[in-house]
């Protein structure tokens, strides 16, 4: 029995979440205008995390520093993330396809893959139920997806990225000469740009090109193990299941490219604080801790380096996290080279719930365990960054009292109590 495969993509998925809630209390669509979600308008800082498609007609990317996209459109509308809002939204539309789906594998918070075999008597036009899907969750939510359609995960996912927005695309095997192969080698998905330009430098323009390129030529250009995935992608072959949970995490990294260089270990440092309180939150979440932690810096001239450290006992503690980064980036950075990148990553997870137990326990450590669970709670009831912490993290309690009159203010300006 042949497989069939959706791939339910949000269009522009902060951006749309964001302006479904503002047309919903009767504000301006802000996807009918020049918008971005991301980044702070006064300090021209951070990057661009989604856009509308009038400010992509500015020459605006996902990715690029806010500094950057504001001097392209000056008048251009920025609205800060609210990750409550994603994760409510996203979940609204997963369950819409669970209810059409045996399987539904939840990609990322954005998109998600329905297995649709073995249901032909039950919804025997795959086109139709895609476009019931489609048109439920934006009569519903006010937001739109895209919905592709195929044999397989890969040309369902490649499918859905066809024109968009709003649109249902399908990409079965015998449509791939006209649909896919014509698309620039680029598109093909997992081939990022620099396996793209090793490709077009060996004249393998297309995706095309590349399915029709002997497999161990392909090899020789970009590597043994990618050259035969993308090769395979090229002509449509992936048996990837789709799978009812996310398979877990190895790792969890986070990366940030600066609009201007860093040029002092006190500008890296605030940089490290916001990487790792933002890591260390999502790995409570999924209640894992970490036994190694690495920095890595990449400087103006794009040499990367990094440095890891492996520890004793497994930790998600911010506080733990923040200065150990600090010892390896001080080891890392020769205190002169400008820096564009800063990163920070946690590996070797574990989900134990104790710790080596000891006759004195350590007191700075269950504090800084205690400002983390309030710090964390604040921000899933109010919305994300809510709070930040301050730039020091010596005194726990100096922190903890900050932290305490940020909400207080926060309660009295915003809720009236």
């Amino acid at each position: 029995m042949a497989r069939l495969v959706f791939h339910v993509d949000v269009n522009s998925a902060y951006l749309s979440w964001e302006a479904a809630r503002r047309v919903a209390n009767g504000e301006t669509d802000i996807r009918l205008i020049p918008a971005v979600i991301g980044g702070d308008r006064e300090k021209r800082t951070g990057v661009v995390l989604a856009k509308s498609i009038p400010a992509k007609k500015f020459g605006i990317k996902t990715g690029e520093p806010i500094g950057m996209a504001l001097r392209k459109c000056p008048d251009l509308f920025m609205a800060k993330p609210d990750f409550r809002l994603y994760e409510e939204n996203s979940k609204k539309f997963m369950d819409i396809c669970r209810e059409y789906a045996p399987v539904v594998e939840k990609a990322s918070i954005d998109e998600c893959y329905l297995d649709m075999s073995g249901t032909h008597r039950i919804y025997p036009d795959p086109v139709a139920l895609a476009h019931t899907i489609k048109e439920r969750i934006r009569n519903e939510f006010g937001f739109t997806v895209n919905v592709g359609i195929g044999e397989n995960k890969l040309l369902a996912k490649m499918a859905s990225d066809f024109e968009k927005p709003d649109k249902v695309h399908t990409l079965y095997r015998h449509e791939i000469p006209a649909k896919m192969w014509p698309l620039p080698v680029r598109e093909l998905f997992s081939v990022g740009s620099s396996t793209a330009e090793k490709l077009e430098r060996a004249k393998i323009r297309t995706i095309g090109d590349l399915a029709n390129t002997p497999l161990d030529r392909v090899q020789k250009i970009v590597g043994i193990k990618l050259g035969k995935q993308i090769h395979d992608y090229a002509n449509g072959i992936d048996d990837s299941p789709v799978l009812s949970a996310p398979e877990e995490a190895k790792g969890y990294s986070i990366s940030t490219t600066l609009e201007e260089d860093v040029v002092s270990a006190e500008q890296a440092h605030k940089v490290l604080l916001a990487l790792t309180d933002s890591v260390t939150a999502r790995m409570r979440a999924d209640n894992v801790k970490a036994y190694c932690v690495a920095v890595s810096i990449r400087s103006n001239d794009f040499k990367t380096r990094s440095h890891q450290r492996k520890l004793m006992d497994p930790t998600d503690i911010s506080n733990e996290v923040y200065l150990l980064s600090k010892q390896l980036f001080a080891e890392l950075w020769d205190g002169r080279t400008p820096l564009r990148l800063i990163g920070v990553a946690l590996t070797d997870l574990t989900r134990e719930e104790t710790s080596q137990m000891s006759l004195f326990p350590d007191e700075k450590k269950e504090r800084s365990r205690k400002l983390d669970q309030a710090y964390d709670a604040i921000n899933k009831k109010y919305g994300a960054a809510t709070i930040q912490r301050g730039s020091n993290l010596q005194s726990d309690l100096r922190v903890g009292k900050k932290y305490q009159g940020q909400m207080e203010q926060k309660k009295k300006t915003e809720y009236g109590n």
